[in-house]
């Protein structure tokens, strides 16, 4: 939107064509252009006056694009994103002037561990950061950072959800209670303002991320434990696989589950994920095989991925969702092309 500074008052309608939220907007020198960079993983270009887009989008970010400037000779663009890449444009053809600029890298890995306590860890040293975060009186089984990088959750043997604040492990949210047996997955929502947990109690439940106070009843459906859960890209479904064999997609507002359980897997799904657009799930199971499902459908897509000799433990997509990485009790991982198989 644009706004008259001395009275406050919208100038013209807003500025549509951005297919997901709008993360940074900046005026070129000469105030007859806007660039604005968006979680549709674009930047763009519009005439102030007329509000049309000038040139198609910068498509080359793979990941949110999270800043945008003009340098001050309007001439050029540049935008950081969650690729961890920096690109520089051409501000009138939108052509890419460089190769991206490239050398950030995930900061910080965390873990948790059977002894009752969550650790985290420079990637660049590999050496703890600070001490372990106790308050856990069991197995930590499932931890997870907030999209901003500045809290973590954990999931516990002991029947408990628990936030931290990550960068000094102090407790944000301690404790959790709802679900009566272990919990076994947590994640944020990508906004950041919503958890998901699923448990041995068969049931997957939301929270609000900032309070934990729960948001409506548990998702009642898996007649077994429930193993993995995973929010959709656009926050508005959550993923759950089971024990029972199945892999459920639920939506958030309702609780409800969307269509019918997905199945084909023979033995426990171990983990799920979707994919980085949200169209496609993949499934990780005790049958020693991987499943790729569409999304909305559940039908499967091509045969399962055979080539583990034991039990799949764990399963997730690369950022371009053309790979799919898995993990093994054959002690392997094997890394997939996610439309071959």
């Amino acid at each position: 939107m644009i706004w008259d500074t001395n009275c406050g008052v919208q100038i013209g309608d807003p500025i549509q064509g951005h297919s997901d939220s709008v993360t940074s907007v900046a005026f070129s020198p000469c105030g007859e252009k806007i660039v604005s960079g968006s979680d549709d993983n674009t930047a763009r270009v519009w005439n102030v006056r007329t509000g049309a887009p000038e040139g198609d989008p910068f498509l080359e970010h793979s990941q949110y694009v999270t800043s945008v400037a003009f340098s001050p000779d309007g001439e050029r663009i540049v935008s950081g994103s969650y690729d961890n890449t920096v690109r520089i444009w051409n501000a009138r053809t939108g052509a890419l002037e460089r190769d991206p600029l490239q050398g950030h890298n995930g900061e910080r890995i965390v873990s948790g561990s059977y002894d009752n306590t969550i650790r985290v860890w420079d990637t660049g040293t590999g050496d703890p950061e600070g001490n372990p975060f106790q308050g856990h009186s069991h197995s930590v089984s499932s931890v997870a950072f907030s999209p901003d990088g500045e809290r973590i959750v954990s999931g516990s043997y002991d029947n408990t959800i628990s936030v931290w604040n990550a960068r000094t492990g102090s407790l944000e949210i301690d404790s959790l209670q709802g679900h009566s047996w272990y919990v076994t997955s947590v994640a944020f929502s990508p906004d950041g303002k919503r958890i998901v947990s699923g448990s041995l109690d068969n049931t997957v439940r939301i929270w609000d991320g900032k309070t934990g106070i729960p948001e409506g009843d548990p998702f009642q459906g898996h007649t077994d434990w429930v193993t993995s859960v995973a929010f959709s890209p656009d926050g508005e479904r959550i993923m759950s696989g089971s024990c029972d064999n199945t892999v459920r997609v639920w939506n958030v507002k309702s609780g409800l589950s969307e269509g019918d359980p997905f199945q084909g897997h023979s033995h426990p799904v171990t983990s799920v994920a979707f994919s980085p657009d949200g169209e496609r799930i993949v499934s990780g199971s005790d049958d020693k095989t991987v499943r790729i499902w569409n999304a909305r459908t559940g039908a499967p897509e091509g045969d399962p991925f055979q080539g583990h000799s034991d039990l799949v433990t764990s399963v997730a997509f690369s950022p371009n969702g053309e790979r799919i990485v898995s993990g093994s009790g054959d002690n392997t991982v094997r890394v997939w092309n996610a439309r071959t198989g």
